[in-house]
């Protein structure tokens, strides 16, 4: 009876062994850090955008990624000898993803003060300023340029483009609309003279409508945010630190600027479209 019941109780022992081990390992990558993971794995997940140039795009034929983001990704990828994981997102739901562990990278994310209480941020990618399409025969260089009565600015509603036009250029008139795509309309219809944008976003604009005008940067003052690259806020910090150094390196030695370069050229601007005083 002695040795039946010996005999039982370790073969329950047996059983359950694999289940604990099971157990222990979830527990252990539940826990892993970003760096902790990256670096067993060998693979970098991203936040992957469609259709948003210059920092992404996607081949719907060949399901190829391409853009500065991906080829900035690529790079960082190549520091832990990892492959890239491309997770399709939006600006909104990247900074979800980051939170819930889905992704382990995002680029071209704005440190705002509510992004930064969910993940957290790099040192800055690029300084993204803002300035305007303007139409042709029109060539403002500076905020008091338009900041005149009989100036029609337009911008897209409740953005950073409407908050600096109302901000810089109280005085000129300003309409509002719901949609970016609606402001540009408006501009190409002739019922605006400038239309405030972020350069990026203005780029991209001029290159799929050259007839639009030119794109100027605005400045006394200059207004210009960083653009960052979003983490996970996690106690080990090594991951972010890796990065810090990556954009440091890149950013002294002009790489990004030539990456993001690239990314504008994709979208069909010219490098000569491309203000000199830009800074990436």
């Amino acid at each position: 009876m002695t040795n039946r019941l010996s005999r039982r109780g370790l073969a329950g022992i047996a059983a359950l062994a694999p289940v604990a081990l099971i157990g222990s390992a979830q527990a252990q990558t539940a826990n892993e850090s970003t760096f902790e993971r990256v670096t067993r794995t060998k693979v970098l997940r991203i936040a992957a955008l469609p259709g948003e140039l210059p920092y992404f795009q996607k081949d719907i034929t060949t399901g190829e990624w391409s853009g500065a983001a991906i080829d900035m990704a690529k790079d960082i990828a190549r520091i832990w000898d990892a492959k890239l994981e491309y997770v399709e997102s939006t600006y909104g739901n990247s900074v979800l993803d980051l939170q819930s562990n889905k992704v382990d990278l995002a680029f071209a994310l704005n440190p705002t003060p509510q992004r930064a209480l969910s993940i957290g941020f790099t040192h800055p990618m690029i300084i993204h300023p803002f300035g305007c399409i303007a139409r042709k025969g029109f060539d403002p260089r500076t905020w008091d340029d338009i900041n005149k009565p009989e100036v029609r600015v337009v911008c897209d509603l409740g953005s950073l483009h409407e908050v600096s036009a109302r901000r810089f250029a109280p005085k000129s008139q300003i309409t509002a609309f719901k949609t970016r795509d609606d402001a540009i309309l408006a501009l190409q219809g002739g019922r605006a003279d400038v239309d405030i944008l972020a350069a990026m976003l203005g780029l991209t604009a001029l290159a799929k409508n050259p007839g639009l005008g030119s794109y100027r940067l605005l400045t006394n003052p200059t207004v210009a945010l960083p653009s960052n690259l979003g983490v996970r806020r996690e106690p080990d910090t090594r991951f972010l630190e890796v990065l810090n150094a990556w954009l440091d390196m890149n950013r002294g030695t002009g790489q990004i600027r030539e990456w993001m370069i690239a990314g504008i050229e994709k979208t069909g601007a010219r490098r000569a479209d491309i203000p000199a005083e830009l800074s990436f």
